[in-house]
């Protein structure tokens, strides 16, 4: 399984880095990376780690998964901001990953947005919305407390489990899963 993993600069880098680091180590998948500039900064502000090399280059389009013919299997956004929400909604591409995002879209592949604001506007709604009814899916970054979580870690840990779970690699242990 080929997935591939945007990067953009909305807080809560820590989803990026958990998935990042649990889909390199799962067998099988082939992971593809890319940070925008932005989530570069915010990645290492807020995880105060370095940056989990190796890594595409958004800024350029000679990538494998930027035409339909090579389109990846899966694509998961996290986190994702409302400027990227809002190019790949309306049809702009900027970016390696807004027309990755466009490809698989147009190729109906999976793509996944992990949204990470708060409050939303009118126009994020909207844009949401055309997004979903384009075949995306929209997974907000909203941790579920039910497993009992003791720290930011276990958050983050259940989140992620949860989006790979969406993608078809199963992570949930079945204690984490819901089972009132």
């Amino acid at each position: 399984m080929r997935v591939v993993i945007g990067v953009t600069g909305a807080s809560g880098q820590i989803y990026a880095r958990d998935l990042i680091k649990k889909v390199r180590l799962t067998e099988g998948v082939d992971a593809e990376v890319i940070f925008t500039d932005t989530a570069k900064a915010v990645y290492t502000d807020e995880t105060g780690e370095e940056l989990p090399y190796p890594l595409s280059d958004n800024d350029s389009y000679f990538n494998r998964n930027a035409s339909g013919s090579n389109a990846a299997d899966v694509m998961i956004i996290i986190p994702c901001t409302m400027g990227t929400v809002g190019r790949i909604a309306n049809g702009v591409t900027s970016d390696l990953i807004s027309r990755i995002a466009e490809v698989q879209l147009k190729e109906r592949k999976k793509l996944i947005i992990c949204p990470r604001e708060t409050p939303l506007s009118l126009i994020h709604l909207r844009n949401l919305t055309t997004l979903t009814e384009a075949g995306a899916l929209i997974a907000p970054a909203s941790p579920s407390y039910y497993n009992h979580p003791q720290t930011l870690a276990d958050l983050s840990e259940h989140f992620t489990a949860r989006i790979l779970d969406i993608v078809g690699v199963k992570q949930l242990d079945s204690e984490l899963r819901w089972k009132k």
